[in-house]
């Protein structure tokens, strides 16, 4: 076996610094490890919200929370908002975490079901410890000292800014032996017998020669596409969206622990509250809006003093149809896009980079290896792409063209038959390696005002008067855990506030 020495990372921001400061630590100092960026070239970094499994990220790298927060401007997330998806004036969480207590062998929200159908019960957000401690703009980490508390079980991520959460990881990557070569590349020299890539040329003439090579160079995928010609497959005809107006705006109270998406006549706009500011977005479809429109939109919706000039991103959702060709892995945008609807972006960086590590190859790079890394990156992103397609499909709005295209619109096969499923007896079917559990399903459709048709024949099993008794019990202890906890700003600022910028 002929191990790999150099590993060239083409590309900083977000997604090359994560990549490098995983490779670095799992790597031990055995590998060369070298990233190339150029300062003129300005990165995307509007990925500023995320989803709980970052956490075990920056755990692997052994990064102290509190000081990822203070480094990254950081607040903490519960979940997102989504108003006016289901109809306009409407409004639910998706939180992180369990919804109720399981009973015997059925999930708390089967006894919802039914006593929703009766209207026997109050909203879904009533039971999820994390929406309600959200919606009370309050915050906790998870107790694991109370294993009888909902509070055990409080999941939540991070809302940062992704520029300074790069330059975190770079200075950390550094201190690993990471070398950072600053220059533009000005070609890419491949090895004539079996098309790997060989080596880089800099504008300076310099070349960086390279065993294996991660593309991370953004939309542009100078690698994986402007070089290896590995193709793209476009999802624009299930995810119309291609255009995004950003803006960053002052801070304001209360520091809320969510993001929020508000559903406009073509798209959504974002809300995100950082200790400095608030990022915003509005992401919506060129076909059905036009980019003055957009941006109007956006700043009509502002809840503060913008900071900048609103700025226009186009971009393609849709993924690589190999996210590792030859001796290349594309990993965050030249991968593939996927709007930041579920904040799924940097989650998708992670796992590409973990799984690397899980398939790392040696200098044969054997086909099998290869397929295996992209079969597992297909079925990942594309059960992903699902969830993102069902907020559109499933909505009740009748107010533009937009929705209405969106509710009449073909769907994945894969999509159809878990709504079909849903709506038999409200079951999530849902394969083991998926990244969305149950209950964001749930709390999508249920929020969105897709019941299902029944519940679980089981349910019946118990009288009424359990199931009332089970159900009530369960909302008057998720209550009874917000009376102690301090606010969300309350506890960054005695436990992770930023220095003043």
């Amino acid at each position: 076996m002929t191990n790999i020495k150099n590993i060239t990372i083409v590309g900083g921001g977000t997604s090359g610094w994560m990549s490098a400061a995983f490779l670095a630590k799992m790597t031990q100092g055995k590998y060369n490890i070298r990233l190339v960026e150029s300062a003129s070239i300005a990165t995307i970094g509007v990925g500023e919200a995320t989803i709980p499994a970052i956490k075990s990220f920056n755990n692997l790298l052994g990064i102290n929370e509190q000081e990822f927060i203070k480094a990254t401007q950081g607040t903490f997330k519960l979940g997102i908002q989504f108003c006016n998806w289901g109809g306009i004036g409407e409004q639910y969480l998706h939180g992180f975490g369990p919804i109720g207590r399981q009973w015997e062998w059925l999930s708390f929200y089967q006894y919802w079901l039914k006593l929703n159908a009766q209207n026997k019960v109050s909203a879904l957000d009533n039971f999820s410890i994390n929406n309600q401690i959200a919606l009370a703009s309050r915050f906790s980490p998870a107790r694991p000292d109370m294993p009888k508390s909902p509070l055990r079980d409080l999941a939540y991520a991070y809302q940062f800014d992704a520029g300074l959460y790069g330059g975190f990881l770079r200075r950390f990557s550094e201190k690993l032996g990471v070398q950072r070569i600053e220059g533009t590349i000005n070609q890419v020299k491949t090895h004539a017998e079996n098309g790997f890539i060989k080596s880089l040329i800099l504008e300076n003439g310099e070349e960086i020669a390279g065993d294996l090579f991660i593309d991370c160079s953004g939309m542009r995928a100078l690698l994986i596409e402007q070089t290896l010609n590995t193709g793209f497959e476009d999802w624009s005809h299930w995810l119309p969206c291609d255009r995004a107006i950003v803006v960053p705006s002052k801070r304001t109270e209360p520091l809320l622990p969510y993001t929020r998406s508000t559903a406009h006549q073509a798209g959504w706009q974002w809300r995100i509250p950082l200790q400095h500011r608030t990022g915003n977005g509005h992401v919506y479809a060129s076909a059905f809006c036009s980019d003055q429109q957009a941006q109007q939109t956006l700043v009509q919706n502002l809840d503060a003093e913008m900071l900048a000039e609103p700025r226009l991103i186009k971009f393609a959702t849709g993924k690589r149809k190999k996210a590792w060709n030859r001796n290349c892995i594309a990993i965050g945008l030249s991968a593939g896009f996927l709007e930041p609807l579920e904040s799924t972006s940097l989650y998708l960086v992670q796992t590409a980079i973990t799984r690397l590590i899980t398939l790392f190859p040696d200098r044969s790079f054997k086909q099998a290896n290869i397929d295996q890394y992209n079969r597992q990156t297909d079925f990942e992103i594309e059960r992903i792409r699902d969830f993102i397609i069902a907020h559109y499909k499933v909505n009740q709005r009748n107010d533009s063209e937009f929705w209405r295209y969106c509710q009449n619109m073909a769907i994945p096969d894969s999509l159809q038959q878990k709504l079909d499923v849903f709506q038999a007896y409200g079951r999530i079917e849902r394969q083991a390696d998926e990244l969305f559990r149950d209950e964001s399903w749930l709390q999508v459709l249920v929020g969105q005002n897709m019941l299902p048709h029944s519940y679980d024949p089981f349910v019946d099993l118990k009288s009424q008067q359990e199931l009332e008794s089970f159900v009530n019990s369960t909302k008057a202890v998720i209550k009874s855990c917000l009376a102690n906890l301090p606010s969300h700003a309350d506890f960054i600022t005695q436990h992770c506030l930023a220095k003043s910028r």
